[in-house]
């Protein structure tokens, strides 16, 4: 496809940096990178504090989980407007930096209606189980100049449960396999990988290695910290260690070193980036299968229920999965290469179908606010995109 300017939209929760905090943050820099290198002209939109390699305009000037902690300000006020307004300023900025497309992988209401109620060319990609918000927003603003992905199918049938829309669209994440180098053999051991929080059920994981008997080392930053002090810090020991929060080629590294992944979610798990990671080093993985979880771990793993009582034995059927097959299924499936193809797809039908003729929709004011609008000039819309 033809070259564009593209604007590329993240989560403003944490910084777009190194070491990532979650899979949200690592799929901006992938997607922001591999953009650039296919030519196009890449700005991401993301939190101020973000250092990324890629030209950034403030989303804001500082993440706001360094003002307003997500786990004490979720659903309050301040945070709320926060929010609110700067994703309204940031929309309007966009208006006049001649992209030729958004690429909006934010979870806030504004940037999927401001899409559809302007005729604006743009891909919402989605990276959470629903919420009411962004559920409505999706659903009120998909169109053929506004496709939605979702990750998985089993993430888009949560979208839409009465059947998803013509226009919505499976992408599924895609990591590059050199970044994670296949290891042949394994040291005998377990190890964990995300946010320690209790919906990534860190505990389960230490409960199903104790009971098997397995050593196990957990990497990742610790985002709740009751939670960390009550159930992860009182198991830690000569058998259960927390490695800390490592940046991607050192991960790798201990991803490569371990026999088996244990991958715990206790959400509806979309899609899960630490198992494909995992899976590329050679590492099989024993889950607790919730959500998409066997649709992307497929063979490549051993499954337990949703409490994790059986996690053990999955860990012990995990080790005896050949590390050749978890490899193979992340270069048929999951490549960052089939991801970007995915998109660009969508950039061009998008660009194809935007219609500054279309009907107008006019959203209630707390659903978009009529000056966003009005900042869009839609008389010339076509000229500027």
């Amino acid at each position: 496809m033809r070259l564009l300017r593209i604007a590329v939209m993240a989560h403003c929760r944490h910084p777009i940096s190194p070491p990532f905090m979650g899979g949200m943050e690592v799929h901006a820099h992938h997607l922001a990178h591999a953009l650039q290198a296919r030519g196009h002209k890449v700005t991401l939109v993301a939190a101020g504090d973000s250092r990324v390699g890629v030209p950034v305009l403030p989303l804001m000037r500082q993440h706001y989980d360094s003002a307003y902690p997500w786990h004490d300000f979720h659903g309050t006020k301040v945070l709320n407007d926060h929010l609110d307004l700067s994703h309204a300023e940031a929309l309007a900025r966009l208006r006049d930096e001649g992209f030729d497309i958004v690429h909006n992988n934010t979870l806030h209401r504004y940037p999927p209606r401001l899409a559809r109620s302007v005729g604006l060319p743009m891909v919402t990609s989605l990276h959470v189980p629903p919420f009411d918000a962004l559920a409505r927003a999706v659903r009120d603003s998909v169109a053929p100049w506004h496709p939605v992905t979702g990750c998985s199918r089993r993430h888009l049938d949560a979208y839409w449960p009465g059947g998803v829309a013509r226009d919505a669209h499976v992408v599924p994440n895609g990591i590059d396999p050199a970044d994670w180098p296949f290891s042949a053999t394994g040291n005998g051991e377990a190890v964990w990988a995300g946010r320690i929080t209790p919906n990534k059920g860190t505990h389960l994981a230490i409960a199903a290695a104790l009971r098997a008997g397995i050593p196990l080392t957990i990497f990742g930053s610790i985002e709740d910290s009751g939670y960390y002090e009550a159930l992860v810090r009182p198991a830690l020991g000569p058998r259960i260690r927390h490695g800390g929060h490592l940046a991607g080629s050192d991960l790798a590294g201990e991803y490569g070193r371990a026999s088996v992944l244990l991958f715990t979610p206790q959400w509806d798990e979309p899609f899960g980036l630490s198992a494909i990671e995992a899976m590329a080093c050679g590492t099989p993985v024993a889950a607790i299968e919730m959500g998409a979880v066997r649709e992307v771990v497929g063979d490549a793993g051993a499954y337990a229920k949703a409490d994790g009582s059986d996690l053990d034995r999955a860990l012990q059927e995990a080790l005896t999965i050949p590390r050749a097959r978890a490899r193979r299924r992340v270069e048929r499936l999951f490549t960052l290469e089939r991801m970007i193809e995915g998109y660009e797809a969508l950039y061009a039908g998008a660009l194809a179908a935007r219609d500054p003729g279309h009907d107008p929709v006019r959203f209630p004011e707390i659903e978009l606010p009529q000056r966003l609008v009005a900042a869009w000039d839609r008389s010339d819309l076509s000229q500027a995109i």
